[in-house]
């Protein structure tokens, strides 16, 4: 299976190197200034499970030509209109497109774009973060993408993407509720950003704060609300593991979205929070924190875009 990843950043990177470390045709599909620094460094890995560096074959947008059987696209949702663009090329009769993006919206557009039998549903159950040097960093052990039929089958196509990832120090999964998962992940991102983003702070300086544990309480609801609204409420099982990872005292874990916030970078608010706040208006629900939370990050961008001489 030839698999074109779309992106080499934390996400992109750690699933395609670790494809490529078991001898799977994988190629990167990157911007210049990202091409020249793999070039010089190679693609390294660390994990508290791994620690490899792979030499990877990567393309810029006007060197694609072939076409691909798998295109992972693992890219920030502000930059996933660019990016069709930019992989367009490399969709045949029998690509199979797999995005790995925070949120809901972008199905629609990659659906609109190139027709809902060559896209799939997909999340993934791991992070990261690139350093100066361009290397990916993993917290943790693992890590997987979990992915499906929208339609809900059990298909060929899906057999063989979960055995492209067979001895990988990643896996992926089908499963026959996407939908429901990437609602699921979605709801409590929102959430999670919106928090972390408002009071600048981790989980566990939130948590220790008089009021922390309702406040994130109030906005994990209002989300679920939403959820609720759209066709998709949240399982117990998934509800209960959010909500006790979200509890736990002293927690380092802030929000890439603060993150990004941090180092004055975009932000995927409008992809998350805005979308939240966009669906619970569209289905009556009030959601008054989530509100303020996209009205920061909303004035954050417009600050941003202000400065860069875009308004």
């Amino acid at each position: 299976m030839r698999v074109l990843v779309v992106g080499a950043g934390a996400l992109g990177g750690y699933f395609g190197a670790s494809l490529l470390k078991v001898n799977r045709d994988v190629t990167f599909l990157v911007r210049p200034p990202r091409a020249a620094q793999l070039r010089a460094n190679g693609l390294r890995i660390r994990s508290p499970a791994v620690d490899f560096t792979v030499a990877p074959p990567i393309v810029t947008a006007e060197q694609l030509v072939d076409h691909a059987d798998l295109i992972l696209v693992c890219v920030k949702s502000y930059a996933l209109s660019q990016a069709m663009e930019q992989f367009a090329a490399a969709v045949g009769p029998n690509t199979v497109i797999l995005p790995v993006l925070n949120g809901i919206a972008h199905m629609e557009t990659l659906t609109a774009r190139f027709g809902a039998d060559r896209v799939l549903g997909g999340t993934s159950l791991a992070g990261g973060a690139l350093d100066a040097d361009g290397n990916v960093n993993v917290p943790f052990a693992g890590g997987e993408i979990v992915f499906g039929e929208l339609s809900g089958a059990t298909t060929p196509r899906c057999h063989a993407i979960s055995s492209l990832f067979d001895g990988a120090a990643t896996s992926a999964r089908a499963s026959d509720t996407i939908m429901q998962d990437m609602w699921e992940k979605f709801t409590f991102l929102a959430a999670g950003n919106g928090i972390s983003c408002l009071m600048r702070a981790t989980l566990g300086d939130i948590l220790a704060t008089p009021g922390g544990t309702d406040m994130i309480a109030r906005a994990c609801n209002e989300a679920r609300d939403v959820a609720t609204a759209c066709g998709y409420p949240p399982r117990q099982a998934y509800v209960d593991r959010i909500l006790g990872f979200y509890s736990i005292q002293g927690s380092p874990v802030k929000a890439s979205m603060l993150r990004d916030i941090e180092r004055d970078a975009p932000t995927e608010g409008e992809h998350t929070i805005g979308d939240m706040v966009r669906r619970a208006r569209r289905y009556g629900v009030p959601t008054p924190f989530l509100d303020i939370a996209y009205c920061m990050v909303d004035a954050y961008e417009a600050r941003r875009a202000r400065e860069a001489g875009k308004t």
